[in-house]
């Protein structure tokens, strides 16, 4: 699973914060929705590793929406102008540059599109006032 191994990623980077004097009051967590992380299962391990890494350490998950933009035409969009099964849906859920194999720009048709947000996770602190 996954979660596991971002939740483990997410503590080794807190963890190395802190080891360098950084004090961390709060952490924000932003999934990109590429990722399709199940945000319970994220929760319940970040739960139980921040406990014994960081137990003063708060933290919020927040989800940034993905938006593409068409290197042929220019045009914007995002996963709700597409139509995707659940199986392609989970195929971009294990590996996120698929999304290439499956979307192309609804106005053009190309597939030639960047990934403007959306992808990745992404760790925004805020940091104690004396740290």
């Amino acid at each position: 699973m996954h979660e596991w191994a971002i939740a483990n990623a997410i503590i080794r980077e807190v963890e190395s914060r802190l080891k360098s004097s950084l004090g961390i009051r709060r952490l924000r967590v932003v999934l990109g929705e590429l990722q399709n992380i199940d945000e319970g299962v994220l929760r319940q391990y970040l739960d139980m590793m921040m406990k014994e890494v960081a137990p003063e350490v708060d933290y919020d998950i927040d989800y940034e929406e993905a938006v593409f933009q068409c290197n042929r035409c220019g045009h914007t969009w995002t996963l709700k102008d597409v139509e995707l099964s659940d199986e392609e849906r989970e195929a971009i859920h294990f590996v996120p540059e698929a999304v290439h194999a499956y979307v192309k720009c609804p106005r053009c048709g190309s597939r030639d599109f960047k990934v403007v947000r959306g992808r990745g996770v992404r760790l925004v602190y805020e940091v104690e006032e004396n740290a």
